[in-house]
This record gives C-alpha cells, structure tokens and sequence, in this order.
C-alpha cells in the first residue's frame, strides 16, 4: 500500500490539475491514520522528491515550507483518526489539513521574499493566495473522503467475506 500511496501522490502532481487541486495531503491523512509511522512518514516525503524531480525545485525555502505544510497533514492524521475514525472526524482533519497547509506553505513564500518581509507583505500573500485556498480545501474534503470512504467501504466487505467464509 505504501508504494501505491507514494506513486498516486506523485502522479497526481504531475498530472495535470487545476492549481491546489491534489490528493497530496488527503493521503498525507491518509498514511498518518492508517500505516505505521516510518511508513506513514515516507508516502509524502517520497511523493513530493519523487515528482519535485520531474516538476523541478524551487525557492528552498518555500519548498522547505511546502514540505513541512504536508507534514502537518500527516501528523494531523496520525493525532486526530489513528485511533478513532469517522465521517465527522474525517472532515474535521480535512479542514484543519487544508488550513494547516494554506498557514506553513504561505508562510514559506513570505520567507522566501516573494512577498516583502513586513507585516504588509506577510498580509499581502495571505490575501493573494485565498483563491488557491478553496482548490485546497475542496481536494482535502474530496480526496479525504474518498480514501477513508473507500478504506472503509473496503474493511466492511472484507469483514463480510470473512463471514460468508466462516459460515460455509
């Protein structure tokens, strides 16, 4: 599963997208709620060198930010569905996913000096990035339930299965 978390991620950066719009965090939720935490902590890490590699590098700093954005998202997992899941939980993780994110990554590129180093500036590229902000949050709530619905949907049939075989 680790592996086909880490190339979905990848692909998904690569493929072409609309700006904001990609399950990267979703399955940064995702491995921090379901895999161990060395394998968790490696499905976004090696995503994002995977395809930073064919994307290009950037500005270290707001890649630094960006990196440490989808960190967030993983620890967000790990803290708030490791132990308890469910649709409400799961919404919940996504908003503070996609807001934990918008924060660190914004963050970044105010450091990077995209933006003036002032209180001015640091407002100006919060405000600027709003737009990009909702793509994040639909991908996050989307993507989110998707994997855990589908997770979910998945352990179900297989409980079935092993029922049926049981009975028989």
């Amino acid at each position: 599963m680790v592996v086909v978390l880490i190339l979905l991620a990848a692909a998904s950066r690569l493929l072409p997208h609309p700006p904001n719009f990609a399950p990267v965090a979703a399955i940064g939720l995702f491995a921090g709620a379901t895999l161990d935490k060395r394998a968790a902590w490696l499905v976004p890490f090696a995503a994002l060198i995977l395809s930073d590699a064919f994307l290009g590098f950037y500005l270290p700093i707001a890649m630094l930010m960006n990196y440490l954005g989808f960190a967030a998202c993983l620890a967000l997992g790990t803290l708030l569905l490791q132990k308890q899941r469910g649709v409400g939980r799961t919404a919940v993780a996504g908003l503070a996913s996609a807001v934990a994110f918008f924060v660190i990554s914004n963050l970044g590129m105010w450091l990077s000096g995209y933006y003036p180093r002032t209180l001015a500036g640091l407002s100006e590229c919060y405000v600027a990035a709003i737009p990009f902000f909702r793509n994040t949050l639909a991908s996050d709530l989307l993507f989110s339930g998707a994997l855990f619905g589908g997770h979910a949907l998945l352990q179900a049939l297989a409980a079935r299965l092993r029922g049926k075989a049981v009975a028989a």
